[in-house]
């Protein structure tokens, strides 16, 4: 043994290898620094393996699972909007412009009270944790000191969040009691706002990141949407916002800009390797292509698309573009803090894309071909495509990738999985974890080796 770690952990592990592949580890060590970054991952069969276990058994810096325990990559989201958990579940049945005027940007605007921000992201971030989401993309609001007491709460809390102020500077498309009193006063507190964020992260163990958010073209003025394009390329920070989420957003910016937000967007500065652009279902070819060519990610947030996108995001067929995917729970757009019910929406909105839903129409036109993802597609989704699109060495078991994960408990009180057969598959197995588990399978969670959440 070459060195001395901070911790190692013993079990059963299941990693992405790619979209398709998953890796099942089976009594593994994971050997961690004190930074929380695995260092070295040994197989029973290595020489090593033996010194390990004798150097670290009965003390405390070993963490062996027990029977029916496994651990998954924590959950990696990749759009939030934090304000609205204070809505989730309310108005689902109205279009998404109506439910923008009528509930989101009145609740939205509210966040100017501190207090009520700070009862609403505390309760989020908690319950985001408890569902096994290490690290989130999240959208907070205007108001820039709401917006870095979100920051601050992750920090405290543990999570991994990289949060944007958002941009709204258009005086013609946001209400008067809820926008940025200028376009200078939006860039002015944006690039503040990362200032501010870049600071709190040096003390932050697992990173907390600014990130420039218009909160799409629709809400922004041409002068905004350059000037972010130019904070982000200057501090290096991630970008976030809608692109072509719904039939409405999708064509004013087709009337407004000529041309898609796709091209809008990049015209703007926006598209980069540290972009991630929530929805995107109405890409062409000629947008998907530039996605590919710069590097931006798409946030797939299959529950709330069914309620307000007005189409089904054709995932596999821009995974195989070569496009960097994640997956959202756009609260509250989609109603659950659960990746796992956004891992389940995912193959199944792709079944219904590919089979059709029109039964009027025959099978061979019904649907769109070679449209389906697996359950193991939509795992690397939740997991180390969203780390890829993040640009970030998190989502997968991996040396030098950070340590975290959820561990999940199949024979946990009143949530025991069906599971009789002795000798079922890893793959199986992995899928009915993915497919039945709830929170109260989710045992523990750790972020940057770190147990930051613990059902007791």
């Amino acid at each position: 043994m070459d060195r001395i770690y901070d911790k190692v952990f013993r079990g059963i592990a299941f990693t992405s290898k790619s979209p398709q592949e998953v890796s099942a580890l089976e009594d593994y060590l994971f050997c961690l620094d004190e930074e929380g970054v695995i260092r070295r991952i040994l197989k029973p069969q290595d020489p090593d393996y033996g010194t390990v276990m004798a150097a670290y058994s009965g003390t405390e810096k070993l963490h062996a699972l027990a029977e029916g325990q496994y651990f998954l990559p924590g959950f990696i989201d990749l759009h939030i909007h934090a304000p609205q958990w204070a809505q989730a579940g309310t108005a689902m049945d109205i279009p998404l412009h109506d439910w923008l005027d009528t509930y989101t940007f009145p609740l939205e605007s509210k966040f100017s009270d501190l207090d009520f921000a700070r009862k609403v992201y505390q309760d989020l971030v908690t319950t985001l944790l408890a569902n096994g989401t290490t690290t989130a993309l999240y959208f907070a609001t205007v108001h820039k000191e709401a917006s870095y007491l979100l920051a601050q709460i992750c920090a405290d809390k543990g999570q991994r969040g990289l949060v944007g102020k958002v941009v709204m500077d258009d005086k013609s498309e946001n209400p008067e009691y809820y926008r940025d009193e200028s376009t200078e006063a939006a860039l002015a507190d944006t690039e503040s706002f990362i200032h501010l964020v870049q600071e709190l992260n040096e003390t932050t163990k697992q990173g907390v990141y600014p990130v420039v958010t218009p909160r799409f073209i629709p809400s922004c003025t041409d002068e905004a949407l350059a000037g972010l394009g130019e904070l982000a390329k200057k501090y290096d920070t991630h970008i976030q916002s809608h692109c072509s989420e719904s039939d409405w957003e999708h064509n004013y910016v087709l009337d407004r800009m000529h041309k898609s937000d796709t091209f809008a967007l990049h015209e703007m500065g926006l598209l980069q390797d540290k972009a991630v652009m929530a929805h995107a279902v109405f890409l062409s070819d000629a947008d998907a292509d530039l996605f590919a060519e710069t590097g931006t990610a798409i946030a797939h947030c299959p529950v709330s698309n069914v309620c307000f996108s007005n189409g089904v995001l054709p995932a596999a067929r821009f995974t195989r573009k070569g496009i960097d995917i994640g997956l959202g729970t756009d609260i509250s757009g989609g109603f659950s803090p659960s990746l796992f019910d956004n891992i389940r929406q995912a193959v199944i909105s792709s079944r219904m894309l590919e089979e059709g839903v029109d039964p009027s129409l025959p099978s061979a036109e019904r649907g769109l071909p070679q449209s389906r993802i697996s359950a193991n597609e939509a795992f690397y989704y939740a997991t180390a495509g969203g780390g890829q699109s993040l640009s970030l060495p998190i989502g997968r078991l991996e040396e030098n990738y950070i340590w975290d994960v959820q561990v999940i408990d199949v024979s946990a009180p009143n949530a025991k999985l069906p599971l009789f057969d002795e000798n079922i598959s890893m793959e199986d197995l992995l899928h009915k974890i993915l497919f039945l588990s709830r929170p109260d399978n989710i045992r523990e969670v750790w972020v940057q080796g770190e147990c930051v959440h613990k059902r007791t």
